[in-house]
C-alpha cells in the first residue's frame, strides 16, 4: 500500500516557531513532526510514500532525502501555487495507482492505520475518513454517521450553534484511486470543503472509522505544548531518543549533568546537553540537543529546542524556546511565552504570559514585556558600553562576531594595531578571532601576548601604534573587548560609532592574500610599562622608608608586574595572592577589602590594596584596616596630583565632590569637569598634559591604572611621613552617598526632563545627566550607559543629609516611572503592539 503525506502547511498559527520552517518540520520531542508520521507508516508496513510540498519545500527535502535513512522510499510533489488538500494529492496522481492513505505531516498520532484500511475494504468505500472524539469541535470538520459508519452529514469548522457531533475529521483518509477523477487538475480543491460534500451529494460510499488511538492536531502553540505533555505522560506511543536512565527520565548520548542538579520526571534531555549546578529540570520538560542550562536555572512544563542557552537563575514556566535562542541570567519566561529562533532575552528580563518574541530579536536587559515583539530590535542595539564591549561568551561574543570586530577595527583604524589578552583560554580564543579579522584587512598586527590593560595602553604609546584591542574575561561566562586609539585611550563615543557603523554596513576593507602581513610578536610590553612607571617615582625616597604593603591580587595576571615593582621600590610586600575566576562587583570588592583589613592591621602594614585582575581598579585600606571610601580615594589622588603639578589643569569627573574642586581652585589650579566615562577623563587629562605642562605625576596615570595610583600613593606616604589615615583625615571635609534606581531604557529621557522642569533652570546644571543644587548640597542624576538604571550621587556636609538627598531623588524617579506606566495603561493614550502574525 502507498501513502501520501501532506506536508505543504505554512503553520501561521504556530508562529513564531514556523517563521523559518514548514509546519511539519517543527520538532516534537526533538524530532520533526513529520518524522513521527514517517515512522508510523513504516512501522505499519507502508514504505512507499509520496510527499506533497508547497511552503519551504527544500527544508523537508534536504532533511529526509530519498527516505532510505528512515527505512522508506519518498517521492516529492511540489506545488508551484497552492492547490488545497485535495488538489495537492491530485498533483501526485501519477504515483497513486492503488488504494492509498492520506495523512497530515503536522499531527501527532498512533492510530492503527491497518485497522482503518481493513474497515475501508470491508465497507467497499470509495473514501474512508478517520475520526476521533474531541471536547471542543469548533476547529475541525464535524461528522455524523449512521449505524453502519456511513457518513450522512459533514460540516467544516462549525460554530457552537451548528455543532451536531463531537466526532471530528483527523485529516487521515483511506482513498481509492478513482476518487482522483473527481478532482480538477491544477485547481484549488479542498477535501473537507469541496470534495467530500460533493461525494455525499452524489450518494457515493463515504465512510467514517473512529480511531481509539491518540490524535492531536499541532495547530496552535497550546496544542503544540500539550502534545509534548501527552507524550511525556505516555498517552501516545512515540519513540523517544536516548535511554530511560530512571523511570520517566530520558537522556540522550553525552548528556552532562552536575551532581547537584535536580531532575523531576517526566523529562526528555537531548544528546550533548549540559545541566549546571543546582539547576532544576521538570516536571514535563523537553530539552533539545546541545542545550546548556546554567547554575540555578529552573525549567518546568516547557519545550526548549536544540542549541539553546539558558542562563544562570533563569526561570521557564510553560514556555517554548526556539532554535539557538539565548535566555540570559535571571530572566523569567512565563506560561504561553514563545521565544523565536536565535533571539536573545536579556538579563533579568520578564516575559509575561502569552508574550511571543519573533526570530532574531534582541530584548534589552531588565525589560518587562507584556506584548509580543514582532517588529522590534533585530540586532544587538549597541555594542559598546562605558568600558568597551562586554558580553556573554557565545551568546553575545563568539568567534564570528570577534572576527567581524577585528575587520571593522582594521578598516576604520588601519596602519599598525596591537592585540593583547589575559591568559584565560576563552580570551585567547576570542583574541585569535579578532586577530584574524585584523590581518584580513591588511594591517600590521603587533601581538603583545599576555598583559594587563595599563601595560597595553603604554605599549601602544611607546611603539607609536595606531591603536589596539585588548581581550579579557569578566567572570566565567563574560568576555570584554577594549578598543584603544593611538594614545592608548579607550574609544570615545564617536570612535565607537565608527566601529558599530562598519559592522552594520559590512564594508570591510579586505586585502588580497598576497598582501597579508604576519603578526609580529612583541612580549616586552609589560617591561616597557614597568620601566615607564618607575621613571616617575622617587625610588630612593621610597626605599628609605621601607613601607610594608599588604596586597590582595591575582598572581596569574599581576604577578609579573607587582613583584618587580615592590622590589624596585624596596617595599616589603605582604601578599594575599588568589586567582580570580569570578570578577568582583564594586560592592564585592569593598566587602573583600573590609575582610582584608584585619590582615592589614594585624600584620602592621602601612596600607593595604585590593587590585582587580586587569590592574585597573584599586580599593585602598589604611593602616587601621579601614576601607577608604571611593570618593575619598579620588580626592586623595587629586591632591597628590595637585601637589606634584602646581601649574597643571586637573581633569575631574562630574561625580568628584565639590569640596575637592573648590580646594583645588583655591590653590590656583584650573579644573576641568569631565564626563564619567573612562575615555572622557583620559582624553581631557592627555590633552592638558600634551599642551605643555611639566608634570611630576602624569594625571593620565590616575585613570584606569591601579598600580600607577598605588605607586603614587606609596611615594606620597614616604614624602609626607604621616600615616595614611592622617592623610585621609586632612582632605577637605565632605560627605557623599550614591544609589541606583531601576529605570526602563525608554523612560530615562523623561525622568531627566521631569526632574529638570520641577527644579527650575536656576537650580539645574547639565554637565552629564542633570545636577540639582540644594542649600544642603547637590544631587546628580546620571543615566547609566550599560544598565537600565539611573544613578543618584549626592554631596553634603554630613552623611545623613547626603543620604536623604539620594533617597529623595530616588523616590522622585520611581514616582515618574510609575506615572509613566499608569499613562501607558490608560486606554485613551495606549499605543498597541502589532497583532501576532
Amino acid at each position: 500500500m502507498k501513502a501520501i503525506i501532506m506536508a505543504g502547511g505554512e503553520g501561521s498559527r504556530l508562529r513564531p516557531l514556523t517563521c523559518a520552517r514548514p509546519k511539519p518540520m517543527v520538532p516534537i520531542v526533538n524530532r520533526p513532526c513529520m518524522e513521527h508520521i514517517v515512522n508510523l507508516l513504516r512501522d505499519q508496513g507502508i514504505r512507499d510514500i509520496g510527499v506533497t510540498l508547497q511552503y519551504l519545500p527544500e527544508e523537508i527535502q534536504s532533511y529526509f532525502g530519498d527516505g532510505k535513512d528512515f527505512g522508506v522510499d519518498l517521492h516529492y510533489y511540489v506545488e508551484d501555487t497552492p492547490l488545497g488538500t485535495a488538489g495537492s494529492v491530485k498533483n501526485a496522481a501519477s504515483f497513486l495507482d492503488e488504494t492509498f492513505i492520506v495523512i497530515s505531516g503536522d499531527a501527532v498520532t498512533d492510530c492503527s492505520l491497518q485497522e482503518a484500511v481493513a474497515f475501508h475494504r470491508e465497507k467497499g468505500a470509495l473514501a474512508t475518513l478517520v475520526l476521533t472524539e474531541v471536547s471542543c469541535p469548533l476547529e475541525y470538520g464535524v461528522v455524523i454517521t449512521d449505524q453502519e459508519g456511513r457518513i450522512r452529514r459533514f460540516l467544516e469548522k462549525p460554530g457552537w450553534g451548528e455543532v451536531f457531533s463531537d466526532q471530528v475529521n483527523t485529516g487521515i483518509y483511506i482513498l481509492e484511486p478513482e476518487i482522483l477523477d473527481q478532482i480538477e487538475t491544477g485547481r484549488m480543491v479542498d477535501f473537507s470543503k469541496d470534495l467530500f460534500p460533493r461525494l455525499l451529494a452524489a450518494n457515493k460510499p463515504v465512510y467514517a472509522y473512529v480511531t481509539k488511538g491518540y490524535w492531536c492536531d499541532v495547530g496552535t502553540i497550546e496544542q503544540y505544548v500539550q502534545a509534548h505533555f501527552d507524550i511525556l505522560e505516555g498517552k501516545v506511543e512515540v519513540a523517544l531518543e536516548g535511554t530511560e536512565s530512571q523511570p520517566g527520565i530520558w537522556l540522550g548520548d553525552g548528556v552532562a549533568m552536575d551532581r547537584t542538579a535536580q531532575v523531576v520526571p517526566p523529562v526528555v534531555i537531548g544528546a550533548g546537553s549540559v545541566i549546571g549546578p543546582q539547576a532544576k529540570i521538570g516536571p514535563e520538560v523537553v530539552l533539545g540537543r546541545n542545550v546548556m542550562v546554567g547554575r540555578g536555572a529552573s525549567v518546568k512544563r516547557s519545550v526548549v529546542w536544540d542549541g539553546t542557552l539558558i542562563g544562570e537563575n533563569t526561570v521557564l514556566r510553560g514556555a517554548v524556546v526556539g532554535w539557538r535562542a539565548r535566555i540570559k541570567a535571571g530572566a523569567s519566561c512565563f506560561e504561553g511565552s514563545v521565544i523565536g529562533d536565535r533571539s536573545v532575552v536579556g538579563e533579568r528580563c520578564v516575559l509575561r504570559p502569552g508574550v511571543k518574541i519573533w526570530p532574531e530579536k534582541w530584548v534589552e536587559k531588565r525589560a518587562i514585556l507584556s506584548t509580543s515583539l514582532i517588529w522590534g530590535q533585530s540586532a544587538r542595539p549597541h555594542f559598546f558600553g562605558s568600558r568597551g564591549i562586554i558580553g556573554d561568551l557565545v551568546t553575545e561574543i563568539d568567534p564570528e562576531i570577534a572576527t567581524r570586530l577585528g575587520a571593522a577595527a582594521g578598516t576604520v583604524q588601519g596602519g599598525s594595531l596591537s592585540i593583547g589578552a589575559d591568559g584565560y583560554p576563552a580570551s585567547q580564543m576570542i583574541r585569535q578571532a579578532v586577530q584574524s579579522g585584523l590581518l584580513a584587512t591588511g594591517v600590521q598586527v603587533v601581538d603583545f601576548g599576555m598583559l594587563t590593560l595599563p601595560a597595553h595602553r603604554q605599549g601602544i604609546r611607546a611603539l607609536r601604534l595606531n591603536g589596539g584591542i585588548h581581550v579579557y574575561h569578566r567572570g566565567l561566562e563574560k568576555i570584554a573587548l577594549r578598543f584603544f586609539n593611538n594614545r592608548g585611550i579607550d574609544f570615545s563615543r564617536s570612535e565607537q560609532r565608527q566601529i558599530e557603523g562598519m559592522l552594520d554596513r559590512e564594508e570591510y576593507r579586505y586585502t588580497p592574500s598576497g598582501q597579508i602581513v604576519a603578526a609580529e610578536y612583541y612580549p616586552e610590553a609589560n617591561r616597557l610599562y614597568l620601566n615607564y612607571l618607575l621613571g616617575f617615582l622617587d625610588r630612593n625616597l621610597i626605599r628609605k622608608t621601607r613601607l610594608r604593603i599588604a596586597v590582595d591580587y591575582d598572581p596569574e595576571r599581576l604577578g609579573c608586574l607587582l613583584s618587580p615593582l615592590f622590589e624596585a621600590l624596596g617595599c616589603e610586600a605582604v601578599t594575599l595572592p588568589a586567582v580570580r575566576n569570578q570578577v568582583r562587583t564594586s560592592s564585592e570588592a569593598v566587602t573583600a577589602a573590609e575582610q582584608f583589613g584585619s590582615m592589614v592591621r594585624g600584620r602592621g602594614a602601612d596600607l593595604g590594596a585590593v587590585l582587580d585582575p586587569e590592574g585597573e581598579e584599586l580599593v585602598l585600606i589604611d593602616e587601621r584596616g579601614r576601607v577608604v571610601q571611593e570618593s575619598r580615594l579620588m580626592a586623595l589622588l587629586a591632591l597628590i596630583n595637585l601637589n606634584g603639578n602646581e601649574s597643571a589643569t586637573l581633569a575631574l569627573p562630574v561625580t568628584m565632590p565639590e569640596a575637592v574642586v573648590e580646594h583645588a581652585r583655591r590653590r590656583g589650579c584650573q579644573v576641568k569637569r569631565t564626563r564619567t566615562a573612562p575615555w572622557a577623563q583620559m582624553q581631557t587629562a592627555w590633552d592638558d598634559e600634551v599642551a605643555g605642562s611639566q608634570l611630576h605625576f602624569p594625571q593620565f596615570f590616575f585613570y584606569g591604572d591601579a598600580l600607577a595610583a598605588l605607586g603614587m600613593i606609596i611615594e606620597y606616604l614616604a614624602r609626607e611621613g604621616r600615616p595614611l589615615s592622617r592623610l585621609i583625615e586632612s582632605l577637605p571635609s565632605f560627605a557623599t552617598a550614591n544609589r541606583e534606581v531601576e529605570v526602563a531604557w525608554d523612560d530615562k529621557g523623561k525622568v531627566l526632563r521631569r526632574l529638570a522642569e520641577e527644579a527650575g533652570e536656576s537650580q539645574v546644571e547639565i554637565p552629564e545627566g542633570i545636577k540639582l543644587r540644594h542649600p544642603e548640597g547637590w544631587a546628580l542624576v546620571l543615566p547609566d550607559a550599560d544598565e537600565p538604571v539611573c544613578r543618584v550621587f549626592a554631596e553634603s556636609l554630613n552623611y545623613e543629609t547626603a543620604e536623604s538627598l539620594t533617597d529623595m531623588y530616588a523616590q522622585k524617579i520611581r514616582e515618574i516611572c510609575n506615572n509613566q506606566r499608569d499613562d501607558n495603561e490608560n486606554p485613551a493614550t495606549v499605543v498597541r503592539a502589532a497583532p501576532d502574525h
